[in-house]
């Protein structure tokens, strides 16, 4: 970063008296469950809603995603999340939408979870569970196409 310019030499070697080299978050799996663990009792108490506990699903969620902001990201995340839950569990469903869905946005281009193109494809994978997996039913509740249905579903990368 000093190389680079983005944090000034003369600061650094101020600060850090010493220092510790930690990996990323997204290279320690096994800190993201002892981390989300202590942290949805710890927010679920600091707001009155008991002792909270995390659906093995909405873990499985957390463990996967790769935290590009580190342990601040994980914190804000799971203290909004306890925030939104009903209940003394949180579920997959109190997550953000792309904690959520990371497995199937692996499969798709990147989507920001506020693009109309990620709201899409969320309603579109909705609507064939619903049916499912019947296609025509799915694009006759849509009131598209077949031939579009099958257009986004491409277009998406959904995996059927």
């Amino acid at each position: 970063e000093i190389a680079a310019g983005h944090f000034r030499e003369d600061l650094f070697y101020r600060i850090s008296v010493f220092q510790i080299k930690l990996p990323p978050l997204r290279e320690r799996k096994e800190d993201v469950q002892l981390l989300a663990a202590y942290f949805v009792p710890f927010f679920g108490l600091k707001i009155n809603k008991g002792n909270m506990t995390i659906a093995k699903d909405a873990m499985q969620a957390i463990i996967n995603h790769s935290w590009p902001g580190n342990v601040r990201e994980l914190k804000n995340v799971l203290e909004r999340s306890v925030i939104l839950a009903e209940g003394n569990e949180l579920k997959l469903t109190d997550l953000p939408f792309d904690i959520q869905h990371a497995d199937t946005e692996k499969h798709s281009k990147t989507l920001s979870a506020f693009s109309l193109a990620a709201v899409e494809k969320l309603h579109i994978l909705k609507i064939i569970n619903h049916t499912k997996g019947n296609k025509a039913e799915a694009a006759r509740l849509m009131e598209i196409g077949i031939a579009t249905l099958y257009r986004k579903i491409e277009e998406y990368g959904i995996l059927l």
